[in-house]
């Protein structure tokens, strides 16, 4: 369960149902500000405003938590240069340094290239001293969130 995804995909299902964030709340007699904590990842919904999410929009708790996210602009983390670098350094940003620079460890050196040039303050080698060794399945990991909230901002400005 990635709470970065699924805020983003709350988000996504509100707005492709044409509610605010008011509406939404109104209708799982919840407050405003527990939907923006949802959307902001700074919370999760409940099991029960789970449930209701789900009977709201027609598709189950498990849609919600472990979304599946069409490819819309990248399928892979070796194009994220396809990616305008004002849009990419903008998602990149909700990430901290660490996570970074793990999803950097799996990279070609066309995109540690791509990522030192967004972020140059950052020292990648020293980074990666200091992190030491990280498992794949990790790397892998972060690179498909990463992929997936791209992705879902795509979907997200289709909507507009």
């Amino acid at each position: 369960m990635n709470t970065n995804i699924i805020s983003k995909y709350l988000q996504l299902l509100r707005k492709k149902h044409n509610y605010t964030q008011d509406e939404l709340a109104k209708r799982l007699d919840i407050s405003r500000q527990a939907v923006s904590k949802w959307e902001t990842g700074s919370a999760i919904p409940d099991l029960e405003v789970l449930l209701k999410i789900s009977k709201l929009y027609g598709i189950t708790i498990n849609d919600i938590l472990e979304p599946n996210i069409p490819t819309k602009k990248i399928t892979d983390f070796e194009q994220l240069s396809e990616v305008p670098e004002n849009e990419l350094r903008e998602i990149l940003e909700q990430y901290d340094m660490t996570s970074l620079v793990i999803a950097s460890m799996g990279a070609s050196p066309e995109i540690n290239n791509l990522l030192e040039k967004l972020f140059p303050d950052v020292d990648y080698k020293m980074e990666r001293n200091r992190i030491g060794r990280v498992r794949i399945d990790e790397v892998e990991r972060i690179q498909q969130e990463i992929v997936s909230v791209i992705n879902l901002r795509a979907l997200d400005s289709e909507l507009l």
